[in-house]
């Protein structure tokens, strides 16, 4: 076993049948190094399964009257260690700034759940070479003014890869972990997971696992198929 992380982020996808199919087929799935994010409405078919549970999002108040939302005292009251903040789709359809996820961060962090921040850069930036401006900006906003980044997890999710079946090479992944590792370490001298995301699934998982310095893989619509995800974890984490 290694102790690499496999987090499987699914989105709005899901209703009640296919999440008790799901359920049959993970059953026996025992591996704390797996974190299943489901919609928030399913949480409780997951808790208490022999992995890990995360939020796809939560709010950055304990309690109030903001409807429609979770706060992160809720959510690890209820067994959820895990949150997924930042994803190219909260900041793209929610306008959330690098600030928003900051503020989103100390309050999840201070109610002991574990962060997995996403960063990533566009299409245009990509090509303009300005991934690592982004990058580094990206960081620096999202972890501003934190006294710690132990329960800080990073995903690089460049934007134009993520369901689109177009990933960087091997080189290219292995160098943006490499600059985000070095970035984080100028700003808190501390070690950090990152992941990668972004069209990964069950054909381009053993390639990618190659990459010497990755620590795991967010994995998107991949994950919503056990039979795809399961090889994913197997390749991964045994």
């Amino acid at each position: 076993m290694t102790n690499k992380l496999v987090v499987a982020n699914f989105k709005m996808s899901m209703d009640t049948s296919d999440v008790n199919n799901y359920l049959k087929d993970i059953a026996t799935l025992d591996n704390k190094n797996v974190v299943i994010c489901p919609t928030s409405i399913y949480l409780p078919y997951f808790l208490k399964k022999k992995f890990e549970v995360g939020l796809q999002n939560v709010y950055k108040e304990d309690l109030g009257a903001y409807t429609g939302e979770i706060s992160p005292k809720q959510a690890y009251s209820i067994g959820v260690r895990y949150v997924i903040l930042g994803h190219s789709e909260r900041r793209q359809y929610f306008k959330e700034t690098n600030e928003f996820v900051n503020e989103k961060i100390k309050a999840c962090l201070k109610n002991n759940l574990k962060v997995i921040l996403c960063i990533g850069e566009t299409k245009e930036e990509r090509d303009l070479l300005k991934t690592k401006r982004i990058l580094k900006k990206q960081i620096v906003s999202c972890l501003k003014d934190l006294k710690s980044i132990q329960n800080v997890v990073i995903a690089y999710e460049p934007i134009w890869s993520i369901g689109t079946n177009i990933t960087p090479t091997n080189a290219e992944i292995e160098d943006a972990i490499t600059f985000i590792k070095d970035v984080v370490w100028e700003l808190f001298e501390a070690k950090i997971k990152v992941l990668y995301g972004g069209s990964v699934n069950e054909n381009n998982i053993k390639s990618l696992n190659s990459i010497n310095n990755v620590d795991g893989f967010l994995v998107g619509g991949a994950s919503t198929n056990y039979s795809k995800f399961k090889k994913i974890i197997k390749e991964v984490t045994e």
